[in-house]
């Protein structure tokens, strides 16, 4: 009979992991030193709370800077840094401080957390990441909360500066604004608009990706992923905030009352958050369709694999159009940067795609069924919000009913992880079949 041990494969793991980060969260945010008001959360409202921060995701069925204490907000902060970084790369932390070794099972664990190809230099690849994520947190906080003192007492404008640069380096998107209103009365400002677009960009390039660039200088070598991770992170953008720029340029209710600056400005954050930080300097609800309908597609792309961000990642979409592509011209195969793609990979970006795609019409549908109140975009993008761990919303949130905010909560968990992880958690692993069947041919297209 196998072991309890044996049976918690890693993806069983960092389920169970996840899941019970979230618990913990939930019963801290219904004690009553966490709110402002000395009550404590509902339980649902701090599931939702907490399953919203360690998942990284930014969506709120309370305002976080009207409703929580010191305490309260701090307890989010924690659960966004746990969850950007991965509860086993904190384990391991911990692990190093107490001088004990790291096992293969922690190491196959750290594997499966980073989405990485190999245990070779994890240990030492989480040590850095400790050092980066301290690194860019502490400057990123600097300059906001220089920013912030012109606005505010010192002492507060250091903790609403060190709390936005966590939250948004960990593509949380959680913000201390009040009234739901986000980060719009900034829209306009460099200081905060640039250094909050770098910490996204940053935290969603994945962590292998830094360290890559951090070793460049030595190596003076990039692996394919990287150079996929960078160069379709750099088209996005781009692409993202002129198609914003123009979809917004005369909406009198966004871009239009600003100056050509203030509307770059309010383009490249808009561009740049649903990748997957939540934060906004823009009213969502306000936007047009089209600028919407871009926004939903990015959220869905996400970020880099291994990085505080979700959706089903830019080296998928990325897999994808590429394979697309060399169909179109004929190419047996699907290159990148003088790389074959391998066949795994591309059933791997496939299954990730579907799997993705399943989830949020599934959930878009039950949204309508059990709401019934408001539009089908804004139930579209909220289902695609939840899964890519976007975090923006057209104000549905705060309405949704017990039952939409517990398809919410799912949804969100699943985002974080990954379709593919919980279906190897539920599921085996897959195994060499003894015998192949017969080829059958389909007609496609």
């Amino acid at each position: 009979m196998k072991t309890l041990k044996n049976k918690l494969n890693p993806p069983k793991i960092l389920v169970l992991g996840f899941a019970t980060i979230i618990l913990i969260g939930t019963f801290l945010l219904t004690l009553p030193i966490a709110t402002a008001d000395g009550k404590g959360l509902s339980f649902l409202d701090a599931l939702f709370t907490a399953t919203s921060a360690t998942c990284v995701t930014g969506l709120v069925v309370v305002d976080t800077g009207d409703t929580f204490s010191i305490f309260g907000e701090l307890i989010i902060l924690f659960l966004i840094q746990i969850g950007g970084l991965g509860f086993m790369t904190f384990a391991t932390l911990l692990f190093l401080l107490l001088g004990k070794k790291i096992s293969l099972k922690e190491r196959l664990l750290l594997k499966e957390a980073f989405n990485n190809v190999t245990i070779a230099g994890l240990v030492r690849l989480v040590k850095r990441i400790l050092l980066f994520t301290a690194l860019i947190e502490m400057i990123g906080g600097l300059i906001l909360s220089i920013r912030f003192s012109f606005d505010m007492p010192i002492g507060k404008a250091f903790y609403f500066g060190f709390f936005h640069a966590i939250s948004n380096f960990n593509n949380a998107g959680f913000d201390l604004m009040g009234g739901f209103k986000g980060l719009t009365e900034y829209v306009d400002d460099p200081f905060v608009v640039l250094t909050i677009c770098a910490l996204i960009t940053i935290g969603g390039l994945g962590f292998i990706v830094i360290n890559e660039l951090y070793e460049y200088r030595g190596t003076k070598r990039l692996s394919v992923h990287t150079k996929i991770v960078l160069s379709t992170t750099l088209i996005l953008t781009v692409g993202s905030t002129l198609l914003i720029f123009l979809f917004e340029y005369g909406n009198s209710k966004t871009l239009g009352p600003l100056s050509e600056w203030g509307k770059f400005l309010g383009s490249l954050y808009q561009a740049v958050t649903p990748r997957t930080a939540g934060s906004n300097t823009l009213p969502i609800s306000d936007l047009t369709h089209s600028t919407l309908i871009l926004i939903i597609w990015l959220m869905f792309i996400g970020g880099g694999s291994g990085s505080t961000a979700g959706g089903i990642k830019i080296t998928t979409f990325a897999v994808l159009v590429a394979t697309m592509w060399c169909q179109i011209k004929g190419k047996e195969d699907v290159v990148l940067f003088k790389r074959r793609i391998v066949n795994d990979t591309i059933l791997k970006a496939l299954t990730v795609t579907m799997c993705g795609m399943m989830i949020v019409v599934l959930v878009t549908i039950v949204l309508s069924i059990i709401e019934q109140r408001h539009s089908f975009m804004m139930y579209l993008f909220e289902a695609t919000s939840a899964f890519g761990t976007a975090g923006l919303s057209m104000g549905l949130t705060p309405e949704l009913s017990t039952g939409g905010r517990l398809l919410i909560i799912l949804t969100m968990f699943a985002g974080r992880l990954g379709p593919l992880t919980i279906a190897f958690a539920i599921t085996n692993r897959r195994k060499t079949e003894a015998f192949r069947h017969p080829k059958g041919k389909i007609m496609i297209g």
